[in-house]
């Protein structure tokens, strides 16, 4: 009796231990496959828009195209029967339910974000590698006829290895793939999926010549002291209202300009006639395109202040008009740019200033802290941790329930240990 209770206990182990392993080689396989995929359309997605933003640069009457490009875009949706594209949102939400990411989604914000780049809207790149590689992830869940919880792994999978394909940040492309979806839960059995996903895209993309966004502001960290915490913590706060003005405009120009122009035709060419009138308003092209340029002058120490306002002005209306393309860049640029300025009123160092802004802008606005500290790390370096880990701390919990994709999910609150379940503003 005493025997044939061991043999089963050992049959019972040894069953649960071959399942962990057939798992865990199906997943490796599986992210791995996703990743080099991931990581090839992202450097090809990263080269044509760098090329894009280099020739709107140097041939200033590319922003006269404008309409046009909007009226080809609108088209191509249509054409796909995407007209009511949700972008991201279709993304988020297919992780959450049985829905399926379109096929052609990919295909064409791969298209219409060179085009928007081309001509010189102010947009980004990484909310449409969210999109990228969410339709990834669904076409391989497809093919291989994963099931409907297996699927959302290989979402997840391949959000992370287009993410980490652009800015080389594989640890962080990992995080917040599983930190976006609903704040307060992580799923944290794609956390190796995802990882292996980013890591291999990222590898891939250097193998391309994808240059990793790195900057050094070791010299131009304060002393670690009550007095260089507290400023931290007024920057981070700043920043938290920033990040609920740049949300609201994401939200409500849309709204606005749908309700005085219904056709999406008309719509979208208006709003390339208005940022063709504000690029000479202003007198240049500093707020067209992604604007990685004018970050890396923020993070040098210079800044316009009046730049971050303007840059919510020019992505509001180029994203709520029709054209295509991502917030997260010019997340970055309105956050270094205003942190560069108000670090500097504050009395801290201005590069300082700056990368912290970008880092706190950019929790502000996706609510995942810890993709944000993690991006501090893989970015600027470990040595001021705990300056921005305290600033993404601030600027998470001051900046509300509003973010910049709708279908993501709240489910704590950010005041007390309580289950909310509600949508972010």
């Amino acid at each position: 009796m005493i025997f044939k209770k061991l043999a089963d206990l050992c049959k019972r182990k040894s069953k649960s231990a071959f399942n962990y392993v057939i798992t865990f080689a199906k997943w490796v396989i599986i992210a791995t496959f996703t990743g080099l995929i991931g990581g090839l359309i992202g450097s090809l997605f990263s080269i044509c828009l760098k090329t894009a933003n280099q020739l709107n640069s140097g041939i200033w009457w590319l922003v006269f195209l404008l309409p046009v490009v909007g009226v080809v875009i609108v088209f191509l949706y249509k054409l796909c029967k995407l007209q009511n594209d949700p972008g991201t949102n279709c993304v988020i939400d297919s992780i959450r339910s049985k829905e399926k990411v379109p096929w052609a989604m990919a295909p064409l914000i791969f298209i219409s974000t060179t085009l928007t780049h081309l001509a010189g809207g102010s947009a980004g790149r990484e909310g449409a590698a969210l999109q990228l590689g969410g339709s990834l992830g669904s076409v391989v869940g497809r093919v291989l006829h994963l099931d409907e919880k297996d699927m959302h792994i290989a979402v997840l999978c391949g959000m992370s290895g287009v993410f980490s394909s652009l800015f080389c940040t594989p640890v962080t492309a990992a995080i917040f793939a599983l930190e976006v979806i609903s704040v307060g839960i992580t799923y944290y059995s794609a956390l190796l999926p995802c990882l292996v996903s980013a890591t291999v895209s990222y590898f891939l993309a250097i193998f391309m010549g994808i240059e990793p966004t790195r900057f050094s502001i070791a010299k131009a960290l304060p002393e670690i002291n009550l007095n260089s915490l507290a400023l931290v913590a007024v920057l981070a706060a700043a920043c938290a209202v920033v990040s609920i003005i740049f949300c609201v405009a994401m939200r409500k120009m849309p709204l606005l300009l749908k309700k005085l122009i219904k056709n999406d035709y008309l719509r979208v060419m208006a709003g390339g006639v208005i940022l063709i009138a504000l690029t000479f308003a202003v007198g240049c092209h500093d707020y067209n395109g992604a604007g990685s340029h004018i970050i890396a002058k923020a993070i040098g120490g210079t800044a316009k202040p009046e730049a971050f306002l303007l840059k919510i002005i020019f992505t509001s209306i180029t994203i709520g008009s029709g054209f295509k393309g991502g917030e997260i860049v010019p997340t970055l640029f309105i956050g270094s740019t205003f942190g560069c300025v108000l670090g500097a009123v504050l009395g801290l160092d201005p590069s300082f200033g700056a990368a912290l802004g970008m880092i706190c802008l950019f929790c502000g606005v996706i609510n995942c802290p810890f993709a944000s500290i993690m991006l501090s790390v893989e970015i600027f370096g470990a040595e001021g941790i705990i300056l921005f880990a305290i600033g993404c701390a601030v600027s998470y919990m001051l900046s509300g329930y509003y973010g910049l994709y709708s279908s993501q999910k709240i489910m704590y609150s950010k005041l007390k240990a309580e289950f909310i379940n509600i949508n972010a503003k």
